[in-house]
C-alpha cells in the first residue's frame, strides 16, 4: 500500500475517531501492527487552533511515520489554511473528513453532509491539494442516504483533483452506524478509479478482513471501533493475511501490560486530571465481556487519581490470571475466560 511517497508496511489502517485516535492510541496501534493511523479531526476554524484540544491533536512528538492528520470543515479557503497549519506541525499526509455522520458536524455542512454538494466537494479538494506539497487523502461514505449513493461520482472528483487515496465507509450518512456495512459500492469505486481505495466498516475479524479485501479488491482496509480496547487486532489480521493461520488469543498478562502502558501514556499526554477521565473509556473497552468486569467498570468510574486506576486495574487482571492465563473470544469480538 502506497500513498504518495509513503509505503506502508501493510494494508491495515486505523480509522480516525474523535475522542479515540489521540497520539497514545495511534502509537499503540502502530506498535501492535497497524501500517498507518489517522488522527482525530482537526477543525479548519483557525480560532480554535490555540485551544488545548487542537494543540493536543496537532502534537505528533515521537510518532512513527507516516503521520496522517484529518481536517474537517466546509470552506475551501479555511480547509486549505488548516492543511498548511498541520503540515507546519508535522503532518505528512492530510486527510479530509467527508465521512463523519455526527449531527454537530453535519449541521454545519461538514463531514458527510458535504456529499450533498458535489460542486463544493470539488472546490475543497482542489484548494487543499494545491495548498500543500504532501499527499492528500479523502474519507467518505457511500452517500447521503440509500436513495442518494454518490460515492462513485465523488471518487471521480477526488481522483481528478489529485487526491492520492480514498477511504470509503460502507454506510450512508443516514445509516450512521446502524445496520450492516455494504461493500458493493466500495467494489464499484475500486473498479472505476486508479488511486488506492481503502475499505472501511464492520471489519471485526481476520476472516472478515480477508473477505473484504478479496470482495472489493481494495488496496487496504481501515479499522475503527473493532480496535477500541483491542489494539492487537492489527497483528491478528496481518498474521492471518500473511499465513492463513490464527494467532493465539492474548494472555491475561500481556493484556494487562498493554493496558497499563496505555494508561501511563494517557496520563503523560493529558495530565493527571484529564488523563484519568479519558482513561475510563479505554479501561471499559479493554475489559468488556470479561468475568466481573461490570462491577469493576462501575467502581473504576468513581476513582479520581491515576494511582487508584493503576492499582485497581492490576488487581482486576491479577484475579483473572488466577483462573486462566489466556483469554478466548466470544460473540461480537468480546472475550471471556
Amino acid at each position: 500500500m502506497q500513498i504518495g511517497t509513503h509505503i506502508l508496511k501493510n494494508k491495515l489502517i486505523v480509522a480516525p475517531m474523535a475522542g479515540v485516535t489521540d497520539r497514545p492510541f495511534r502509537q499503540l496501534c502502530k506498535i501492535m501492527g497497524a501500517g498507518m493511523a489517522i488522527s482525530e479531526m482537526v477543525s479548519s476554524n483557525s480560532l480554535l487552533w490555540g485551544s488545548k484540544k487542537t494543540q493536543r491533536r496537532a502534537n505528533h512528538e515521537g510518532e512513527v511515520s507516516p503521520i496522517s492528520v484529518q481536517i474537517a470543515g466546509a470552506d475551501p479557503k479555511m480547509l486549505a489554511a488548516a492543511a498548511r497549519y498541520n503540515v507546519e506541525n508535522g503532518a505528512q499526509i492530510i486527510d479530509i473528513n467527508m465521512g463523519c455522520p455526527a449531527k454537530k458536524i453535519c449541521n454545519v455542512m461538514a463531514g458527510s453532509a458535504l456529499l450533498q454538494n458535489e460542486k463544493l466537494v470539488g472546490k475543497i479538494l482542489d484548494a487543499v491539494v494545491k495548498a500543500v506539497d504532501i499527499p492528500v487523502t479523502l474519507k467518505i461514505r457511500t452517500g447521503w442516504d440509500k436513495q442518494h449513493k454518490n460515492a462513485l461520482s465523488i471518487a471521480h472528483i477526488a481522483e481528478n483533483s489529485g487526491v492520492q487515496a480514498l477511504a470509503i465507509h460502507g454506510r450512508t450518512r443516514a445509516c450512521a452506524y446502524t445496520g450492516d456495512a455494504e461493500y458493493d459500492t466500495i467494489a464499484a469505486v475500486k473498479a472505476a478509479i486508479k488511486i488506492p481505495v481503502i475499505a472501511n466498516g464492520d471489519i471485526t475479524t481476520p476472516e472478515k478482513a480477508k473477505h473484504i479485501l478479496a470482495y472489493t479488491r481494495a488496496d487496504a482496509i481501515m479499522i475503527g471501533r473493532a480496535a477500541q480496547g483491542r489494539p492487537w487486532i492489527f497483528r491478528e489480521i496481518n498474521h492471518y493475511l500473511e499465513t492463513g493461520q490464527h494467532l493465539q488469543t492474548p494472555e491475561v498478562a500481556e493484556i494487562q501490560r498493554i493496558l497499563i502502558n496505555h494508561l501511563y501514556d494517557l496520563y503523560d499526554f493529558y495530565g493527571e486530571y484529564s488523563g484519568v477521565r479519558v482513561a475510563r473509556k479505554h479501561i471499559s473497552w479493554y475489559t468488556k465481556g470479561l468475568i466481573g468486569s461490570a462491577g469493576f467498570r462501575q467502581s473504576m468510574n468513581q476513582l479520581q487519581t491515576s494511582d487508584q486506576q493503576i492499582s485497581e486495574t492490576n488487581n482486576f487482571f491479577s484475579k483473572l490470571a488466577e483462573h486462566d492465563q489466556r483469554l478466548s473470544y466470544i460473540k461480537k469480538g468480546e472475550f471471556s475466560l
